[in-house]
């Protein structure tokens, strides 16, 4: 008796809150009531005055709402504003009662926006409160507009931050500013304990007071916080400064800007400490790996190249290229010393004569005997010609002195860079490309004025760092690689069109040091350029040697390097040169996907890297070329003997029209589960034949899952032979098919349905449509889909076909 008893006490509360509300509420819509009482307009039902009532007071009312009865409960619900429906949340799960369905309104109502068909939300409460705070902290949004996101007696950041797992900052690091403020310190300690994700979006050029609130922001989110991941889109022209703070501070490095406020967290014992010498040492040091056989010779092979372009280019151009003469004037004429503020020289190299104070030979001491076992390489501190920029040290770095006496000269940046290439006449000239190149190969950071990261602390690092279409300078690429040496927390690592061109090479070396040390954790790695200078196939070998502990490793150049092209001048060489014979140890490959340029690619290099991926479990090969038929099947032949844990393969944008044999011999190979052949043209020659010999090499398979066979052209008949795969003699368990984009016309897929429900069998569970003529008879594909969907989930869209008329035409 006691709970209904409580039910009708809450009950009849609520009904007392609702008489003496609907008074005050009646009397203030008498007028419009009795105009306008029988119209659309009508007033609102007693209920609804009464929840409008009780929602408008929730600061006094809200332990007595959350007590009502679940019925009650769910109609005051959608009357509640933001802050109080979140609050509600737990005790409307324990009431059985769901908020999916208002949240999902309010996005569509407020945000305005239409959520990507790719994306799966789970909860839109966390959705919109993550949308909500990135709105307001940008000042896009103006939460008084709408009493829904209205109330005085909440903070619209503090309450929504810790629902944000993912936050973007973009342009002029707009927000970064407004969350290091001290009237958001408690939003900023709460982002650091949900935040997960940092993303950075066409950023532009900041001031110094935007760079500081970032590095503190930065310091406070990963070095004190939960931030895993940091992502870097689409910046164009990368400010180095800008790039090389957000690079540092996510590997674990923090050193206070100048004039910026200690941090309270780090703690008295933590601020004056210094980093032990071997984290230094793993960053700058230059002790490097050597390269293997086909890296020196493609880096001789493009030293070669890049001197006999250098000769063939008219002399008259100053602006990008300099003689030697004109360098060593200009360099001369700046004097002064570019490593004494990372690494002062020892006190060997001074002049005779010179006298230093005391605390300056400690100093300098003390820099000696920490860094003399490691290569040293001077940097600019003076501004240098237009030509030189390049090398022109970071603005607001201190300390740099002029040199002074005979014995400094040969310190100078000039002297290093030409002794380097000591073996050039005078009169010969360089490219400004080949200078850098030449100079700053396999030195440390502080040539190019980067941060002095032995004196900055070491903090937590994140985990995985995207950079998409963010071109790497020489100075940015050289950071990158040093950071990236002992970064061993880092587990997934994407770069994106980023141009790195022969800094691929730093890039396999740093990769390589990473993997010798202990505890890396580097398990994904994802690549992708417009052009390589080795050919991609080589650049897998290279790389599967360097991290042999990786597991996940994509890899895309689109254009062919000039090495691809034997025809050109200066390209052919020997093919022990040019692929190395060393062997490719055993790796943890788990997941292989590579995407080619046009040409033929060499069969034994790809089978060289699959016989040395035993665990080898997804492999997806897109635009492969090979030079027959035979390669392919020695590919395949490859897999079968010595990937016997491959469970998914996948080939997209190659021909094999005339690889049909080789297409059956994978089809009855029983340990794949899923097998994708996407535009591969794979019907394009003898259909009448192949399609009967295909459907009985796969009635025979009973381990394959998943068939994709998109842009194949299959047709309608195409796709009445492949009904026979589901027939009643079929041992098929094939229960994945995406026939999207294969000219499919309704009748077709009518009959298709009708030969699935006369043999009776539950033929498969995800059937895709896309992209296919079923605009045509509008009525008959919606018969078709309809009897489909008793048998499997179909997946569809409504696609204008009138876009396909070049695969119409080649089908007449």
């Amino acid at each position: 008796m006691a709970a209904p008893e409580a039910w009708r006490a809450r009950s009849c509360w609520f009904c007392e809150v609702a008489a003496a509300t609907t008074m005050e509420a009646t009397s203030r819509e008498a007028a419009p009531a009795k105009s306008s009482a029988s119209g659309p307009n009508a007033p609102p039902a007693l209920f609804e005055l009464c929840g409008r009532a009780v929602s408008a007071h929730m600061g006094v009312l809200e332990s007595g709402v959350w007590a009502l009865p679940g019925p009650i409960l769910q109609s005051i619900l959608p009357l509640l504003n933001i802050y109080y429906l979140e609050r509600i949340e737990e005790t409307a799960l324990k009431k059985g009662l769901s908020t999916q369905a208002i949240w999902r309104r309010l996005w569509d109502e407020l945000m305005k926006t239409r959520p990507s068909s790719l994306e799966s939300v789970t909860c839109w409460r966390a959705k919109f409160m993550e949308a909500f705070f990135s709105h307001v902290l940008r000042g896009t949004i103006d939460v008084s507009s709408d009493r829904r996101l209205c109330d005085q007696r909440f903070s619209p950041l503090l309450h929504s931050s810790r629902h944000v797992r993912q936050l973007t900052i973009c342009n002029m690091l707009q927000g970064a500013t407004e969350l290091v403020a001290e009237p958001n310190r408690r939003v900023l300690e709460t982002l650091a304990s949900s935040l997960h994700t940092l993303k950075f979006r066409h950023l532009l050029f900041s001031d110094v007071a935007a760079q500081q609130s970032l590095r503190q922001l930065l310091h406070q989110l990963i070095h004190h916080g939960a931030v895993s991941q940091v992502s870097l889109y689409s910046w164009p022209v990368p400010e180095s400064a800008l790039f090389i703070l957000i690079l540092t501070m996510s590997a674990g490095f923090w050193q206070p800007g100048p004039g910026g406020p200690p941090c309270r967290l780090c703690g008295e014992a933590s601020r004056g400490r210094a980093p032990s010498r071997d984290e230094g040492s793993l960053l700058l040091g230059s002790r490097r790996p050597r390269r293997d056989a086909a890296e020196r010779c493609a880096a001789a092979l493009m030293a070669s190249r890049r001197k006999s372009e250098a000769k063939q280019m008219p002399r008259a151009a100053p602006a990008t290229r300099v003689t030697r003469r004109s360098t060593q004037e200009s360099l001369t004429a700046g004097g002064t010393d570019l490593k004494r503020e990372l690494h002062p020289p020892a006190t060997s190299h001074e002049a005779p004569g010179t006298k230093r104070p005391p605390s300056a030979l400690a100093a300098t001491s003390s820099a000696s005997s920490s860094t003399s076992s490691y290569k040293r390489a001077p940097a600019s501190s003076a501004p240098q010609p237009k030509p030189l920029k390049r090398f022109k040290r970071a603005a607001g770095k201190k300390g740099a002195r002029t040199r002074q006496g005979p014995g400094a000269e040969s310190e100078d940046l000039y002297d290093f860079v030409f002794i380097v290439a000591g073996e050039k006449e005078d009169g010969e000239e360089m490219e400004i490309g080949e200078v850098a190149c030449g100079a700053l190969d396999g030195s440390d950071p502080s040539c190019l004025g980067l941060p002095a990261l032995e004196a900055s602390q070491r903090f937590r690092s994140i985990s995985t760092l995207e950079l998409f279409t963010v071109p790497l300078s020489t100075e940015a690429a050289l950071t990158l690689c040093h950071l990236l040496s002992s970064w061993v927390s880092l587990e997934s690592l994407t770069l994106s069109y980023n141009g790195l061109g022969s800094n691929i090479f730093r890039l396999l070396d740093s990769l390589r040091a990473l993997s010798s040390q202990a505890g890396c954790r580097l398990r994904a790695l994802h690549l992708s350029d417009l052009f390589s200078p080795l050919p991609i196939l080589e650049l897998t070998r290279a790389i599967v040697r360097a991290l042999p502990l990786l597991r996940v490793l994509s890899i895309r150049v689109d254009h062919p390097s000039q090495r691809d092209n034997p025809g050109v001048p200066g390209n052919a060489g020997p093919p022990s040169l040019i692929i190395g014979d060393e062997e490719i140890p055993e790796n943890c490959l788990e997941q292989l996907e590579m995407g080619f340029p046009r040409g033929a690619q060499p069969a034994p290099l790809l089978c060289s890297v699959l016989k040395a991926s035993g665990s080898l479990q997804q492999l997806s090969l897109d635009s492969a070329t090979f030079a027959s038929p035979q390669d392919f099947g020695l590919v395949l032949q490859t897999l079968k003997e010595y990937n016997l844990a491959l469970k998914r393969l996948s080939f997209h944008d190659m021909n094999l029209a005339d690889c049909q044999s080789e297409v059956l011999f994978l089809l009855q190979n029983l340990t794949l589960q899923e097998i994708t052949f996407s535009f591969c043209r794979l019907f394009e020659k003898r259909p009448a034949q192949f399609l009967p010999e295909m459907v009985a090499a796969m009635k025979g398979n009973s381990t394959l899952k998943g068939l994709r066979l998109p842009g194949n052209r299959l047709g309608n008949a195409g796709l009445l032979a492949l009904a026979d795969v589901f027939s009643e003699d079929s041992s098929s368990s094939l229960c994945q098919l995406d026939i999207s984009s294969n000219c499919i016309k309704p009748d077709g897929l009518l009959e298709f349905a009708k030969r699935l429900e006369r043999w009776g069998r539950g033929a498969f569970g995800h059937l895709r449509l896309f992209q296919n003529w079923l605009d045509q008879d509008a009525v008959t594909a919606r018969e078709a889909i309809r009897r489909l969907r008793a048998t499997c989930h179909v997946v569809s869209d409504s696609w204008d076909s009138s876009q396909a008329f070049a695969d119409y035409v080649s089908t007449m």
